[in-house]
């Protein structure tokens, strides 16, 4: 067996781990990141991202600015209801503006600027343990035919929603929140239809019109989480979404081949503590949210940001005590992105079992806050994150 000593080991080599390994080699601390895909899968698995300020922010301190010229920068949303589209406009009500930039970029970027600068960087591992968390953690991973050792002072499980790391934490307590619909998502060949998402409530159930390319467009609807794609052609496809959209200003969606689709589960979740021992997790690791509010990719960026701080300080400036405040600082912006989540997710979506009051109620709220600069601000300052100094 090989055995190398780094200060921080890092479980998970997506953008939390690579962030976190970033923004600790610009404070002085060294790090080894291990993740059982390849580069090339990270690569090719696509994703969508909608990018708060502050995580454009971070993007950018840290030397991966290709989402100033690459992204796209959308300066509010559509709420569309009862056959019209409502303009929530985020410059005009708290004067920020989100970014449209895939996942798979912020990797590719991120991945660019740590190997530029040596970062040790172990991806297609197998076999990978964590053990002794309680006093000098070691991971141990198989490559190549031979077994691996890293000895840290840390390890972070940043290794996403099916973490291994996750069960390490003793007496952790698991909040969660099932729901009883999913998103069916498809990629499809057209120009952009609008130049803003549209986030739509129908009586035929939610409907969000993204965008990714001047070509690719990216287009969900609410489905039941048993719903097979092969049922589903291109026609049915576009049939249902135009019956979602459709409306008194003649909204149509362009049309065009359906080149990839899926149905996307999920669900609301929350560990805590965040930190066993010497064992601390980040992003999805800990928590995951409904992907209406845009805040999986977001949240991952704020824990790591603080979990760099809270490193620094512990190793580098001999503050110990600074590891026991990650969890309590982490989960408070957490909590407040879990409510807006569901809060979109539950204004949106057709709920089970509703009735009429429940119906019309629902599109009472959504008249509430397009007619009240207050309403609309709470959404706006919540979509685009609040700021580094109010978390």
């Amino acid at each position: 067996m090989t055995s190398t000593r780094t200060q921080v080991a890092i479980v998970g080599g997506g953008p939390a781990g690579l962030m976190l390994s970033q923004l600790l080699h610009l404070s002085g601390v060294e790090t080894v990141v291990v993740d059982n895909r390849t580069v090339e899968t990270i690569e090719h698995t696509h994703r969508a991202g909608i990018l708060e300020r502050d995580s454009v922010r971070l993007l950018v301190d840290v030397g991966a600015d290709r989402v100033l010229t690459d992204g796209h920068e959308h300066a509010g949303i559509d709420l569309r209801f009862d056959g019209l589209s409502h303009r929530i406009d985020f410059q005009d009500l708290v004067g920020a503006s989100c970014w449209l930039y895939p996942q798979t970029d912020v990797f590719i970027d991120l991945h660019r600027a740590r190997t530029t600068n040596g970062g040790d960087l172990r991806y297609g591992v197998t076999d990978t343990e964590v053990l002794d968390v309680t006093g000098t953690p070691r991971v141990l991973y198989s490559d190549g035919g031979e077994r691996h050792e890293v000895v840290a002072d840390l390890v972070v499980g940043a290794d996403g929603s099916r973490s291994m790391c996750r069960g390490l934490v003793d007496n952790a307590t698991q909040l969660s929140r099932e729901y009883p619909f999913a998103w069916f998502g498809v990629l499809v060949e057209t120009p952009p239809s609008n130049d803003v998402l549209i986030y739509t409530r129908s009586e035929r159930g939610f409907a969000l019109v993204s965008q990714r390319t001047e070509t690719i467009q990216r287009l969900y609807f609410q489905c039941d989480p048993t719903e097979k794609v092969d049922e589903w052609s291109d026609d049915r496809i576009w049939a249902e979404f135009q019956a979602r959209l459709s409306g008194r200003d003649g909204f149509h969606l362009p049309e065009g081949p359906v080149i990839e689709k899926s149905v996307l589960p999920f669900r609301s979740f929350v560990q805590s503590p965040m930190r066993h021992g010497n064992l601390l997790l980040a992003g999805d690791a800990a928590h995951t949210v409904p992907p209406t509010g845009a805040k999986g990719l977001n949240l991952a960026l704020a824990d790591v940001r603080v979990l760099a701080e809270v490193i620094e300080a512990a190793l580098r400036k001999n503050d110990a005590d600074a590891l026991d405040t990650y969890t309590d600082r982490a989960l408070e912006r957490v909590w407040k992105a879990q409510h807006f989540s569901y809060w979109m997710t539950t204004l949106l979506h057709a709920l089970p079992d509703a009735s009429a009051f429940d119906e019309r109620r629902q599109l009472g709220e959504l008249t509430s806050i397009v007619t009240s600069r207050a309403g609309s601000t709470y959404l706006a300052e919540a979509y685009t994150g609040w700021p580094t100094s109010a978390s």
